[in-house]
């Protein structure tokens, strides 16, 4: 075999190789993407339309588009869609020392047939000594490919069931 079609076979099958990694890493396991103290903030604003000719003003962009979903104070958890629907945020208050932090989100119902999912907790331990704060922490994961954002979505996370609107 000559050294230029050994060298594409080699060539060829590092492609496929580096592909299955990076496809790997896409995180179909449906474990956490993200997590973290605090509220998630969008990473970048959404492009704005601006029609020069009447003045500069906006073309029918809303504040909520602008700034993402807003999350409060609040003892039940919060679920949003992320970054236009790509990912979905699970905001839960607690204890600072102690949080509550998203494990695994796993489809129970598909698109068409309920779209409905739930997310899993990381188990604490019950003598865990913790503070008596309350602040926000957020853990985002990856939409799981099942689940559509044109249908509204179904969360079961810690006991609630929470409704995530069509985005």
């Amino acid at each position: 075999m000559a050294p230029s079609v050994r060298l594409r076979r080699v060539g060829f099958a590092a492609v496929a190789l580096a592909s299955v990694f990076l496809l790997s890493a896409c995180n179909p396991s449906g474990n956490a993407a993200e997590n973290f103290s605090g509220l998630p903030v969008a990473s970048e604003a959404e492009p704005i339309d601006v029609d020069p000719e009447s003045g500069g003003e906006t073309d029918d962009v809303s504040e909520e588009e602008l700034e993402g979903p807003t999350f409060e104070e609040s003892d039940e958890p919060q679920v949003a869609w992320w970054e236009q629907g790509g990912q979905i945020a699970l905001v839960i208050y607690g204890s600072s020392s102690c949080p509550t932090v998203g494990k695994e989100i796993r489809v129970l119902e598909p698109a068409g047939e309920g779209n409905r999912v739930a997310i899993d907790l990381v188990q604490r331990p019950e003598d865990e000594i913790c503070t008596m704060d309350f602040v926000p922490h957020s853990t985002i994961f990856w939409t799981p490919v099942e689940v559509t954002t044109t249908e509204p979505l179904i969360v079961e996370v810690a006991g609630y069931e929470v409704e995530v609107p069509i985005k």
